[in-house]
């Protein structure tokens, strides 16, 4: 026979039918922010600055230059180690390549002359290779050479290469490339100053 259920003032206490609550689980522990790739900001100001041609004999020296970049004209370089007898192999090499692309002028001893001050103020920074650049664009001729070294500017050449006939400007400064060196000589004939006969 069945015992009767306990009662209380609610009625009788019945056993829970269903099983008795579980804790909650565990929360995880809180991770901190996974780190986002980092990107690049996009720079809305030109990359490159085209170097100004001061007029004659007002050569003057330009420090902080981004990299230099060739665009949309004829171009050549060679880097090479930095040996006494450098100058003569860039003199050949720039020679033949001026030749090349047609221009008559300068004329050899002016492009040699201006070639030779170059690589030698490059090769006197004592460092272990240089880069020469040629590139030519309306009627001008852009030579620069990089030394790749931490050398300061030096404004001493700067006289010699104005004195080269043909040279429109030049100039030196230091890039994250070394110092550089560069000038730029017209490509169009010189003009003859015709003296009146008497």
């Amino acid at each position: 026979m069945n015992e009767p259920l306990p009662v209380d003032g609610k009625g009788p206490k019945l056993p829970p039918t269903y099983p008795p609550r579980t804790p909650p689980p565990q929360k995880k522990p809180v991770e901190p922010p996974r780190p986002q790739p980092k990107t690049k900001p996009v720079s809305t100001t030109p990359a490159v600055t085209s170097l100004p041609l001061p007029g004659p004999d007002q050569a003057r020296v330009q420090t902080r230059r981004p990299r230099m970049t060739v665009r949309a004209r004829r171009a050549a370089n060679w880097a090479l180690t930095a040996y006494p007898w450098t100058a003569a192999q860039v003199v050949d090499k720039a020679t033949d390549t001026v030749r090349a692309w047609g221009h008559v002028h300068p004329g050899d001893e002016n492009l040699a002359a201006t070639v030779r001050l170059l690589v030698g103020a490059a090769t006197a920074d004592q460092g272990r290779r240089i880069s020469v650049h040629l590139a030519d664009q309306d009627d001008m001729l852009l030579i620069a050479v990089l030394s790749h070294t931490e050398s300061e500017p030096d404004e001493t050449i700067l006289t010699g290469l104005a004195a080269v006939p043909g040279t429109a400007s030049c100039g030196t400064d230091v890039s994250h490339d070394g110092r550089r060196v560069w000038a730029v000589l017209s490509t169009e004939r010189p003009r003859t100053c015709a003296t009146p006969v008497a």
